[in-house]
């Protein structure tokens, strides 16, 4: 029966360990033995230079599941594969998870791919001059006083006829002044 294990590999080649598992278990027919292998992730939005852009990002940097009937030759499959330290658990001993853990890891990255998370990064902070960019007061500069992540809002203090006003604008509407 086929179990879900966490796999350590280096940070930043989680994607090519997947692959070398895929194709080194086909290599060897071990492929009814090797189910399925995940590299846990989520889809976010990020502002660059006021441009909104869709970024994979890894849930568990350093990590990849998978979910395999485990024998002597699938071990050393994976532990000989390029880029893997190893499996998480104790002693060296490759611990499986549960069914229901390993779906909280998916049921992030599954819940983003069905409708992704408004969530933002965004290149000012507190107090950094920003550019408005759209809006009634697109080509104003000010400063930003707030940053609401919850609502992706930002508050700018904007000169208007020389008082400061502040405006709430959306996070996509301002961006870090040159």
């Amino acid at each position: 029966m086929a179990r879900w294990y966490i796999i350590h590999a280096y940070s930043g080649f989680e994607n090519k360990v997947k692959e070398a598992i895929l194709s080194e278990a086909e290599r060897m027919g071990l492929s009814q033995l090797v189910e399925e292998v995940q590299v846990p992730s989520e889809t976010v939005t990020e502002v660059k230079r006021g441009k909104k852009i869709q970024v994979e990002r890894k849930t568990m940097p350093g990590y990849v599941l998978a979910k395999l009937a485990m024998n002597d030759d699938v071990y050393h499959l994976v532990k000989n594969t390029p880029k893997v330290t190893g499996f998480l658990g104790s002693s060296g001993k490759p611990q499986p998870i549960s069914e229901t853990e390993a779906a909280r890891y998916f049921g992030a990255a599954e819940a983003a791919a069905a409708a992704p998370r408004k969530q933002i990064n965004i290149d000012y902070e507190i107090g950094d001059s920003v550019k408005v960019l759209d809006g009634p007061f697109a080509s104003f500069n000010g400063v930003v006083e707030e940053l609401d992540f919850d609502k992706n809002r930002v508050k700018v203090s904007v000169s208007i006829f020389g008082r400061a006003t502040p405006v709430e604008l959306d996070f996509e509407q301002v961006e870090l002044s040159k």
